[in-house]
């Protein structure tokens, strides 16, 4: 099929390959425009688009990809399908009628559940036992097009919003082409989506790894891992911000107000959360080095009694 793919993070490249690798012909790749990065405020390219200029593939990069001019150039390409993946923008209707066979998403959930912009992170951090990928033959919704076809991934218990992003990817990949396959032959099956257990999620900020430590360490230690490796779960110890990357839940309570410090060992914090306590494992004051509370301890005396503060 010719192949207009729109995508812009790293969890995109993956599916782009894969729809090469297939035989495809993409025609055009759509990316979101570059952006300034680092001290030096140097352009930097989304990953897709590298991905495309070393596959020697033409990428169009607008800002408003609803604009008419925006769909004129798009048509130009005469595409037979148009695949979206993380491409961080909403198509209108012109380009959704635009190809033989529509537009279709990879999409990093089993939908209708967690539709919206972070469905990869709100798995870990609501404990799912399973999460997935969808490919959907998209509307002018958000995510509310017709199933073609999903994919289930179990998570592990150290499951981490990075690891499961990459499974996901992998997945996506996997699946999109197999979704392709279907459509070109004929046999692909659209399942409309039960609106009614639809979930949504926003977009992650840096304000929500705020720890409060009015929460069940459970909770806890799961918005830890969901938040990594951005924005990550954070705390403030004095004056300083205090990340914490690993941890795990103890569920002995001592009797003493969430967010103190109710014991020092070895190798790890204890804190006394609002059930339970939760052991830091590894973290990273401002300003230093990610490192195993082991680490951390023998350069930083921190005592029993001490109380963490939201950041």
């Amino acid at each position: 099929m010719r192949v207009i793919f729109m995508g812009t993070p790293d969890f995109a490249v993956g599916t782009l390959e894969k729809i090469i690798a297939a035989g495809h012909e993409v025609v055009l790749v759509v990316s979101q425009p570059d952006k300034q990065k680092g001290r030096g405020k140097a352009f930097q390219y989304p990953p897709v688009k590298e991905c495309a200029i070393e596959h020697g593939i033409e990428v169009y990069q607008p800002k408003r990809i609803r604009e008419a001019e925006s769909v004129e150039y798009l048509r130009k390409y005469q595409p037979d399908i148009i695949v979206v993946a993380a491409f961080g923008q909403i198509v209108s209707r012109e380009i959704l009628e635009m190809p033989k066979y529509g537009c279709i998403n990879v999409h990093a959930s089993l939908l209708p559940k967690y539709r919206g912009a972070a469905p990869i992170q709100y798995a870990v951090i609501n404990g799912d036992a399973v999460s997935g990928v969808t490919i959907q033959q998209m509307n002018e919704g958000v995510d509310t097009g017709d199933i073609i076809l999903q994919k289930e991934v179990e998570l592990a218990p150290d499951e981490t919003g990075g690891s499961l992003f990459d499974r996901l990817a992998k997945t996506g990949a996997e699946a999109c082409v197999e979704a392709m396959a279907q459509i070109a032959q004929g046999t692909a099956v659209h399942t409309p989506q039960d609106s009614a257990l639809a979930t949504h999620t926003g977009k992650i900020t840096k304000e929500m790894g705020s720890i409060d430590w009015n929460t069940p360490a459970v909770e806890i230690e799961r918005l830890i891992r969901g938040l990594n490796p951005w924005p990550s779960a954070y705390t403030r110890l004095g004056e300083k911000t205090l990340k914490v990357w690993k941890s795990h839940v103890i569920t002995e309570d001592f009797e003493e107000e969430p967010g103190c410090i109710v014991d020092v060992t070895k190798d790890a914090i204890l804190v006394q959360t609002k059930e339970g306590v939760l052991a830091l494992d590894e973290v990273q004051l401002e300003g230093k080095k990610r490192m195993a509370t082991e680490a951390f301890l023998r350069g930083y005396d921190v005592e029993r009694g001490t109380f963490f503060k939201r950041g």
